[in-house]
C-alpha cells in the first residue's frame, strides 16, 4: 500500500501534468485567425496562450461576400454566444454580418449570409478528425477538434475580440 505522502505526492505530479499545456494566469483577451496559415491562436496580450490547426470553408481566400460562397469572413468581429447544441458538438458564435457587411451585400442584392461558428467536428463523426481536419471542409466557419473545442469554451468568454485576416 502507497504511504499518504506518496499517495500526496502522485495527486500533485496528476495535475501538474493536467494544468502543463496551459499556463495557470492565462487570460485570453483576444482571438487571431490566420487563413493562409489555417492557424488559430489565443492571445494573452502579444502571448499566444493557446495555437490550434483549423479547418475553413472550401474556399477560404478571401473575405465572405455573401450566403453560399463558402468563405470564411475577414476582419473583427466579436465572439457573442456559446452553442451548446450545435451539429458540430459544441460552437461559438462570431458576430459576422456587421454593418459594413451587411451594407456591402445590400449594395450587391445579395444576403451576406450568417451564423458563422468556431466549432467542433460533425456529430457522430468525431473520431474522423485525424482525416478531416486536412481539408477546408465548412461552408465558412472555423472547425477545430472536439478535444480542442473543449479547450476553447474553457479558456475563452463570449464577448472576446477575434481578427480573421489571410
Amino acid at each position: 500500500m502507497l504511504s499518504r505522502v506518496k499517495l500526496l505526492s502522485l495527486k500533485i505530479l496528476f495535475l501538474l501534468v493536467l494544468s502543463a499545456g496551459i499556463p495557470a494566469y492565462a487570460q485570453v483577451d483576444f482571438v487571431r485567425v490566420d487563413k493562409s496559415g489555417s492557424k488559430m491562436y489565443l492571445m494573452d496580450g502579444t502571448d499566444v496562450v493557446k495555437e490550434y490547426h483549423v479547418a475553413f470553408g472550401a474556399r477560404p481566400k478571401g473575405h465572405k461576400q455573401q450566403e453560399g460562397d463558402e468563405k470564411t469572413p475577414e476582419g473583427e468581429y466579436t465572439l457573442d454566444y456559446k452553442k451548446e447544441d450545435s451539429s458540430f458538438y459544441r460552437a461559438m458564435h462570431i458576430s459576422y454580418p456587421n454593418d459594413v457587411d451587411k451594407a456591402a451585400a445590400d449594395e450587391r442584392g445579395v444576403s451576406p449570409g450568417g451564423f458563422i461558428m468556431i466549432h467542433g467536428q460533425r456529430n457522430w463523426f468525431g473520431w474522423l478528425h485525424p482525416i478531416v481536419q486536412r481539408f477546408n471542409w465548412t461552408n465558412g466557419c472555423i472547425a477545430v477538434t472536439n478535444l480542442e473545442m473543449d479547450e476553447f469554451m474553457k479558456l475563452v468568454k463570449v464577448g472576446t475580440r477575434i481578427v480573421i485576416e489571410w
